[in-house]
């Protein structure tokens, strides 16, 4: 049977295993927790690693806008005396402006020769995008949620290098993604982003071989922010044409040209800072990564959600089977290695971990465990407390509940207790002059009766044996004081019993009384049986003992061991020594006390005294008569 409730709890771990094991399978391979994933990415992955100090912004800001008028308005001849400022330093030059159209001839002639003249120039085109059916390779129907629409090309067209500086947002407006090159799946022709023709541009002039980066199943680059909104250097354009800037400051750098005010609406929610990040830092942060080779990617999904089910469910195996204290350590240790591998996979291997499942079905597995064993100690400690009540006083149970001290040794132990035996006097008889009913009845007031002095004194009930009652104390729990306990309750049995002769007498015209024994020592209590049957009791010569010593008492009797008697003299009892008498099975007799009054109540009186004289043992005094006559019965 314990075997059975074993494999059954067995079982139910390893149900709810899979059960959890599942779950994190499927939130994870459907990306459930997507916006969390996000932020959490967000918050712990994206740490600045330092801005690469060659790349460097002219900012089209506030002081530039008051001098030149609202942007929109300018002669391109502008931009062409910033070319011609920079002069030959810089490496490459991106202009983040849309140049569509014709402004002024002579502008637009002038801007056009100094890029020719400088060859390192690379222009912004435009590309429109919408969401339409199309045919794929395999001559499929699909949806292209990033169909080209429309390509806007600036006014020098074909004639300098262009990309399209489009980002595209996340649907919580953050943008984390770009398309380093996009693909028209209807004419087969390629566009190159903005950042990524700059990079090229800048391979050529250093003769560097370019990388490609690496890209996710949508061809999306996954960007690695080196540096948080304002971090790159950005010299406002007044400023460089005013001649307030030595242009020998952008000797062999990338420099970006673009918008640097709010009023240009052209910042952007990113995942590294709270602030917007105006476009030309992004594009700043998407070329850094490309020198730097940092292009992170997601974990293949299905590879991870499996890596997780499989972890989850080895995790809660783990935490089923551990104490609190330990179990917890274990999961704050789990979660903050999942925090550490998370970072050092992004920032070392370029491995984007969706560690936002695994924190939360950790989590989710200690909180199962958790739960799963406080309800399993719950249900065995109500279970215990039940079969308890059957045993010890309620009050005791109630406290051990409480303090949360019920466990009890399996097996048996050796305890020091104190062990009171009671029975009819006369049942065999009584039974034989009544009716079977009128016996019960007798009977159940009796046991009534015992049992309730016994839970009174905070004893533990130990057995019903026919006539007889056997009751421990300081056992399964240590009891404080239980040798007076164990007194205690013989003095309330036989108080009782006078009440209980009076009804029989009443009702019957038979008498009852009572014969009680008492003594302590070491005994073996614990569990005895086998597995489908067990009995909590306390066996050996403390216990012989003490059932000796109720069978020699007589009617209204509390005989009581010399050794009990020994630690209990100094405290508020009376006992009568009446000598020694021989027990059944020992060669050697036992010096017996009769208990007179306890507590400053007499044995068998109700009401309380107090101040009650100890009388000491006569060590060589003879058993009286009456004794005699006790020790015959």
């Amino acid at each position: 049977m314990k075997q059975n409730a074993k494999n059954r709890k067995t079982w139910l771990t390893l149900l709810e295993a899979l059960i959890i094991g599942a779950l994190a399978f499927v939130f994870c391979y459907q990306d459930v927790f997507y916006a969390l994933d996000s932020l959490y990415r967000d918050n712990v992955y994206q740490r600045s690693r330092g801005v690469n100090q060659s790349f460097k912004i002219i900012a089209i800001d506030e002081k530039t806008l008051q001098k030149y008028g609202p942007f929109g308005t300018w002669d391109r001849s502008v931009y062409a005396d910033v070319l011609d400022t920079l002069g030959d330093y810089p490496a490459v030059v991106g202009f983040d402006i849309m140049f569509m159209g014709e402004m002024t001839k002579e502008g637009d002639e002038a801007f056009l020769a100094v890029i020719k003249k400088r060859n390192n120039v690379v222009l912004a085109s435009h590309i429109d995008f919408d969401t339409a059916v199309v045919v794929d390779e395999n001559g499929k129907m699909a949806v292209d949620p990033n169909h080209i629409g429309s390509v806007e090309m600036p006014f020098s067209g074909d004639e300098v290098p262009v990309g399209y500086p489009n980002v595209s947002t996340d649907s919580d407006g953050v943008v984390r993604r770009v398309h380093p090159i996009i693909k028209d799946k209807e004419t087969n022709e390629e566009y190159t982003s903005f950042s990524y023709e700059i990079y090229l541009k800048y391979c050529e002039k250093n003769g560097i071989v370019p990388v490609t980066p690496d890209t996710d199943a949508t061809g999306s680059q996954w960007i690695y922010y080196a540096g948080k909104p304002f971090e790159y250097e950005a010299i406002s354009m007044a400023d460089l044409l005013d001649g307030k800037v030595d242009p020998r400051v952008f000797s062999g750098c990338v420099v970006l040209v673009g918008a640097y005010a709010t009023g240009l609406q052209d910042q952007f929610s990113v995942p590294n800072s709270s602030n917007q990040m105006f476009g030309v830092e992004i594009n700043a942060n998407i070329l850094q990564s490309y020198l730097d080779e940092a292009f992170p990617l997601p974990m293949n999904r299905l590879l991870v959600s499996l890596t997780l089910a499989l972890t989850v469910m080895l995790v809660f195996l783990i935490f089923a089977h551990m104490k609190l204290r330990w179990g917890t350590l274990v999961f704050i240790l789990l979660e903050v290695a999942v925090v550490f591998a998370g970072i050092q996979l992004f920032t070392k291997g370029n491995i984007i971990l969706p560690g936002v499942y695994f924190l939360v079905f950790f989590f989710l597995d200690y909180l199962v465990a958790l739960i799963g064993n406080y309800l399993a100690e719950w249900l065995s400690k109500r279970k215990m407390a039940s079969a308890f009540r059957k045993y010890v006083a309620p009050q005791v149970v109630d406290e051990i509940m409480k303090s949360g001290q019920y466990q009890i040794k399996l097996g048996g132990e050796t305890r020091d207790i104190a062990v009171l035996f009671v029975d009819i006097r006369g049942f065999t008889p009584l039974s034989e002059s009544l009716q079977p009913e009128q016996v019960v009845d007798i009977l159940n007031e009796y046991l009534n009766l015992t049992t309730q002095s016994i839970f009174k004194n905070n004893g533990t009930l130990d057995k019903f044996i026919g006539d007889a009652t056997m009751a421990v104390f300081n056992a399964p729990f240590d009891l404080e004081d239980y040798e007076m306990c164990a007194l205690r309750t013989a003095r309330d049995i036989v108080a009782g019993a006078k009440a209980l002769e009076a009804s029989c007498e009443e009702r019957y015209g038979k008498k009852v009384s009572f014969g009680v024994g008492v003594n302590c020592g070491d005994a073996v209590v614990g569990n005895i049986g086998c597995d489908f049957r067990m009995d909590y009791t306390a066996i050996g010569d403390t216990v012989n003992t003490a059932a000796r010593l109720e069978s020699n008492a007589k009617p209204g009797q509390v005989l009581i061991s010399e050794k009990i008697y020994e630690r209990v003299k100094d405290k508020d009892i009376e006992a009568e020594p009446i000598g020694e008498i021989p027990l059944k099975g020992k060669s050697k007799g036992l010096f017996v006390y009769r208990l007179m009054k306890v507590d400053g109540v007499e044995v068998g009186d109700v009401n309380d005294a107090s101040g009650i004289k100890v009388v000491e043992k006569r060590a060589e005094s003879a058993p009286a008569e009456e004794d005699k006559e006790g020790k015959a019965e």
